[in-house]
């Protein structure tokens, strides 16, 4: 895992995510009824990407997807491998009636090949004659391009903290199409990388998990995902009212970081976080982060009369660790390139 993880970071890396959820909204009313389902703007230009959780009544996350449109009347939904019945319910029980606009499920259609690192550009552009400089590909698009004679939905998106797109195709060209990365990969240091390295990379970075950091008991805000809320436009949409209370009141917990000092601590999620002598919560997700050279731990820090910045960066914080009070550090931002300087060059 640390030898995928390095590689991501120093050279590039792939990934096989072909299992990710893959949905298409198709219709004249797509926008109309992804804007209501959706708690970020969907209504960007065709050639955009937004990342956007949907909400239910109370203002918790049911869903967090990456939404591609490609068309006026076309949006490319992915989310996680784990979530594709209940999203894809989600979503399609909450289109409004009398909308014409249809959810289809195509994930057996696309595999994904998910190209990570500094060196993902130079692979890219060894296999296309499409432009993918920064300039005419910046982050948060999404452009169709060819690869070894194949159409390929190129999104340029990120789970790990460093410049790459995730790369959508046919599922019966996943493997020639593997096979050239590798091969234009070879002088850059190409390597295979799987899950475990996403863990431990999406930690350093504060990428939030659906099912562990954020679930329909969490809204946005308290998870620090509230810039993602369309709460300055005047739109409707799912959760609105809940979300309008939350922001406009002190927030009763709050998902934040921690680290320890110790590599050989072994975090796995679930222990206790204790401030100033006091259990305040436990961790949701935790792991190893190799370029931090840190255990990992983010959890929720909770207080009935609200949750400040200097409550939090306030206090002397231990976790429990198999039945041991271990010291740690408390992070309000991500450990590894905050400015996001990596994902957007």
């Amino acid at each position: 895992v640390g030898s995928e993880h390095e590689a991501v970071r120093e050279r590039v890396g792939v990934f096989d995510q072909s299992s990710f959820a893959k949905f298409e909204l198709r219709g004249p009313d797509a926008v109309e009824a992804l804007s209501f389902i959706a708690a970020n703007d969907v209504t960007r230009a065709p050639g955009r990407l937004s990342y956007t959780q949907m909400l239910n009544s109370r203002g918790g996350i049911e869903c967090d997807v990456t939404v591609a449109r490609l068309t006026d009347d076309l949006f490319y939904i992915v989310s996680g491998t784990g979530f594709r019945t209940h999203d894809f319910a989600w979503i399609r029980d909450h289109i409004n009636p009398g909308l014409d606009a249809e959810l289809v499920d195509v994930t057996e259609e696309y595999g994904t090949l998910s190209l990570f690192g500094p060196r993902a550009r130079d692979v890219l552009a060894a296999l296309t004659g499409d432009d993918v400089s920064n300039e005419a590909f910046p982050f948060g698009h999404v452009r169709e391009i060819e690869l070894s004679g194949h159409k390929v939905r190129a999104l340029r998106v990120t789970y790990v903290g460093e410049l790459g797109w995730e790369l959508h195709m046919p599922i019966s060209a996943t493997g020639e199409v593997f096979d050239a990365l590798f091969e234009a990969g070879a002088p850059h240091g190409i390597q295979p990388a799987g899950y475990r390295a996403i863990e431990s990379l999406r930690l350093e970075k504060g990428y939030r998990a659906w099912g562990s950091d954020i679930t329909p008991n969490d809204s946005p805000f308290e998870a620090g995902l509230g810039w993602a809320v369309k709460l300055k436009s005047n739109a409707d949409f799912l959760g609105r009212e809940a979300s309008e209370r939350c922001a406009s009141s002190p927030l009763k917990k709050r998902l934040v970081g921690f680290t320890v000092d110790d590599p050989d601590i072994v975090l796995v999620g679930r222990e206790t976080i204790v401030r100033d002598g006091e259990p305040v919560g436990y961790l949701t997700s935790a792991g190893y982060g190799y370029t931090v050279g840190q255990p990992i731990g983010y959890g929720y820090v909770r207080k009935a009369d609200g949750v400040s910045d200097d409550f939090i960066t306030g206090g002397c914080y231990q976790l429990e660790v198999a039945t041991e009070l271990v010291s740690c550090k408390v992070h309000l931002g991500a450990m590894y390139d905050p400015e996001m300087t990596r994902v957007k060059c």
